[in-house]
């Protein structure tokens, strides 16, 4: 299928977000579509797929003017999206899940479920994965999620699949699975546009690049005609000197103190320490309890033993209240489930966990709260017409950011950041790592918990490896390299 797509414009409202894009889609190719939080990538796609109108430009498929009514219609068409945000029912079956929506019927108008486990088992076979198709697809992991999303799309015969960071959430076995996924699925003839943030993998598994920056094309290369420094130079619009800021810690006394804590069958004996101006990475396989770990903390995860101190002082923390009225802020990985409210606005988001120092005498004092939350976006350069813009009209790295803003607020001693920079462009990275270093220099202690090894290696003061619900080891920032990390990760020397 080859897909050309010229001359796109979309707004929402009063906010212009594409202008004039060009995006072509060769059969048998994988496409990376880059650009920046914001710049329009998922707009394009939704498009594309009918989910949006564009107001002006034109799609030709096989040279064919085309558009799609809704994305059921893009299905029928062959072509499927594969969401950051997986669309998966969890307390359905695996076999459910793949056909929900579209199951095979008897003469008689009965399910026929022989056909629908013949045909999940063929394509199971075809891809290499092995689930059992009677498990809830809520106990798989993500990684057997994202497969359970690709199998659904190939059923379909789908000749193009767009995929939306789908590694963000991937252990490396699952990701260089999804890879040969990739390689087989191409030699077939099918197309693939692979949105993601991370260069390595566009540069590793892409035929070509185009890049978005402000809701227009800038290029559009193939990947051995092109380099790193050059594709982020053209996603931001500047030169980015370095990945990571250089730190300059200066750690002070003990914050927070974990003794011995123990959730029976999740993690066990967790003892740590991290002190005020510190960035303590934690990192580990996915699976591995650090999540688990920092939940426990923060009261969302009762423990069964251990104990927790907080400057200087054995503390009983059993709900989240409590883990803030002690300065502990958490962001959390599910930014989306758990961190944001996408109804509310960017002001009732922001202020929601400081309500209490706008309402002295019980009553909201609006001007001090909006006065707080405009500082607050101007600092971490939120973009968004105003304040009473609903978060779940943002792009993913002004949500994360709205995230941070919120547990900023608070004015944290310790601030959880688990998975801080998943699924952001190279650009909103950097200023949350600036982000970072500021709270530090002002005494904040700071425990990131992340997948990405050079994120790690890149921004940590020390670093602790998780492996099956217990500290493997500790590594201090200068001896830290990806190869001992990797090998307390999995139990190797």
């Amino acid at each position: 299928m080859h897909i050309k797509m010229s001359g796109i414009h979309k707004a929402f409202g009063k906010n212009q977000v594409l202008t004039g894009v060009d995006f072509e889609l060769k059969a048998g190719e994988v496409h990376a579509l880059m650009g920046e939080n914001g710049a329009g990538k998922s707009t394009l796609m939704n498009i594309l797929t009918g989910l949006h109108r564009c107001d002006r430009g034109t799609i030709e498929v096989d040279g064919r003017k085309t558009t799609f009514s809704n994305p059921k219609d893009a299905e029928r068409n062959g072509i499927a999206f594969i969401h950051q945000e997986l669309n998966i029912w969890p307390d359905m079956t695996v076999l459910e899940n793949l056909f929900v929506g579209k199951e095979p019927r008897t003469a008689l108008g009965l399910l026929d479920v022989k056909k629908m486990r013949s045909l999940a088992e063929r394509q199971f076979e075809k891809l290499n994965v092995l689930i059992p198709l009677d498990q809830e697809a809520g106990l798989c992991s993500v990684g057997q999620q994202q497969m359970i999303e690709i199998a659904k799309a190939l059923m379909i015969q789908a000749e193009v699949i767009i995929m939306d960071e789908p590694t963000a959430a991937l252990t490396e076995r699952e990701i260089e699975s999804l890879f040969d996924v990739i390689g087989r699925l191409k030699q077939e003839g099918v197309s693939i546009v692979y949105i993601s943030h991370r260069m390595e993998e566009i540069f590793q598994i892409c035929d070509r690049i185009t890049v978005m920056r402000d809701g227009q094309t800038i290029d559009c290369k193939p990947i051995p005609e092109t380099s790193m420094d050059e594709v982020v130079r053209k996603m931001v619009g500047r030169e980015l000197t370095e990945r990571f800021p250089q730190r300059h810690a200066h750690p002070g006394e003990t914050v927070l103190e974990v003794k011995e804590i123990t959730r029976a069958g999740v993690f066990e004996d967790v003892s740590f320490s991290v002190r005020s101006g510190e960035i303590l990475g934690v990192a580990g396989l996915l699976g591995a309890g650090r999540t688990e770990i920092m939940r426990g903390i923060f009261g969302l995860l009762p423990l069964d033993s251990g104990e927790i101190w907080v400057n200087g002082q054995k503390t009983a923390i059993q709900t989240p209240r409590q883990a803030v009225n002690l300065g502990i802020g958490f962001i959390t990985e599910d930014r989306k489930g758990e961190g944001l409210a996408l109804d509310f606005t960017i002001r009732e988001n922001v202020s929601l966990p400081s309500l209490r120092s706008f309402a002295p005498k019980g009553f909201i004092d609006q001007h001090s709260e909006l006065a707080f939350v405009d500082m607050l976006i101007k600092r971490l350069m939120i973009k968004t017409e105003s304040p009473e813009t609903k978060a779940g009209h943002l792009s993913g790295g002004n949500q994360q950011k709205v995230v941070i803003a919120k547990w900023i607020g608070i004015g944290p001693r310790v601030l959880i950041l688990d998975e801080p920079t998943r699924g952001i462009d190279i650009g909103a990275k950097r200023e949350i790592y600036q982000l970072m270093n500021e709270l530090t220099d002002r005494g904040v202690a700071i425990i990131m918990v992340s997948s990405e090894l050079p994120e790690i290696l890149g921004m940590s003061d020390r670093i602790l490896v998780v492996r099956e619900g217990r500290i493997s080891g500790e590594l201090s920032g200068q001896e830290a390299t990806q190869e001992k990390i990797m090998a307390l990760a999995t139990g190797g020397q």
